[in-house]
């Protein structure tokens, strides 16, 4: 009987270039896709993108797998970006990773792959699968510091079910030993840290390319002008760099923070104190709730949640609000949850699913 055929996404990165290589040392039928889901103008892009294209070829070259492309430039911008731009425009703040996954990597991708075959796909992704006799689990992948069940957590266990995440197990310091032991030409890639797909630039400037600049008032809680920001959707709850307000009469030397937006008023409020009172969240409101499962577990329920991306998860207790909407309150308040961002919600090792913070219920 043939070997299973995976198909793997492969980024031009390590972690996916290792990945590859391990399936193909288990024995599978491994074949690499390159996954272009940007079309840019923009110079810096295009070379970025180009050089992706090149290790990734080079790492079929180095492993004698072929390499598929594919373009679901069109997808991104309807079911990703679109979402990302007008949440922004609303003042608030997306993480359009979350949708990135569900939508591009295990929904068209997945897709695509089963079209060409494959019995199953592969990302380079820090995260686990369990299956068990009550269904399949995500877990979080085995080093701390590079943990991807966050953005994961929208994926369905339906959309899972034929996924392999090599990695997960895995350090990075292991990843990138086993990459440079099997001669692979990624293993001293620096880690991507932009957008998803739209990989690392000056955020501020990309996004006035799309939202342009509105500028309006800083306002102190007590109603106070201290100065002009270039547009709201510019900035995120619990911001600090970039408000260019300086110091204050009357006011002390204290930094200020980004505590509140009114994108109607086209205002921006600040206040002075890392650990300000409208910063400090006893409780969030979220909506759009996914469950990995498909169901969420018995509502209410005690359990740990994490406002974003390697944020320490915190102990909680989840509200059913109806229609999907939750209620999460947190044992200590926890700074600066920001509306469009996502609550994701664990217990132990196993990532349950998350809601979209719509309001949060402050200590000021």
């Amino acid at each position: 009987m043939p070997a299973a055929k995976v198909i793997v996404g492969l980024s031009g990165g390590v972690d996916s270039s290792v990945a590859a290589w391990m399936l193909l040392r288990a024995g599978y039928r491994v074949e690499g896709l390159f996954m272009k889901s940007w079309e840019d103008d923009d110079e810096d892009g295009l070379c970025a993108a180009a050089e992706d294209l090149a290790h990734a070829r080079r790492v079929c070259e180095t492993l004698g797998i072929p390499l598929h492309r594919v373009s679901f430039a069109r997808e991104y911008r309807e079911r990703v970006f679109r979402h990302f731009l007008s949440e922004y425009a609303a003042g608030r703040t997306p993480n359009p990773d979350v949708l990135c996954n569900r939508e591009i990597k295990f929904g068209v991708f997945l897709r695509h792959a089963r079209r060409l075959g494959a019995d199953w796909v592969a990302t380079g992704h820090y995260a686990r699968i369990e299956h068990g006799r009550r269904g399949l689990w995500l877990l979080k992948g085995c080093d701390p510091a590079k943990d991807q069940s966050y953005f994961l957590h929208a994926v369905s266990a339906r959309q899972l079910e034929r996924v392999l995440f090599p990695v997960g197990a895995l350090a990075k310091d292991e990843v990138r030993a086993l990459a440079r032991a099997a001669g692979l030409p990624t293993h001293d890639r620096p880690d991507s840290t932009g957008i998803c797909f739209i990989g690392e630039r000056p955020f501020r400037e990309f996004l006035a390319r799309y939202l342009p600049a509105r500028p309006g008032e800083i306002r102190a809680l007590d109603g106070r002008v201290l100065g002009e920001h270039r547009g709201v959707a510019y900035y995120t709850i619990g911001q600090r760099a970039g408000l260019g307000i300086g110091g204050q009469a009357g006011a002390g030397e204290g930094a200020w923070y980004v505590v509140d937006k009114d994108p109607r008023a086209n205002v921006l409020y600040v206040a002075q104190g890392h650990e300000h009172p409208r910063l400090m969240a006893r409780a969030v409101l979220a909506s759009g709730a996914s469950w990995v499962a498909g169901r969420p577990p018995p509502l209410p329920w005690r359990g740990h949640a994490r406002i974003r991306h390697r944020h320490r998860e915190a102990p909680c207790r989840v509200e059913d609000l109806g229609g999907g909407r939750l209620r999460v309150a947190f044992d200590e308040p926890q700074r600066a949850p920001a509306p469009g961002q996502y609550v994701v919600l664990y217990d132990g090792e196993r990532c349950l699913g998350g809601a979209v913070i719509d309001a949060c219920e402050t200590l000021g």
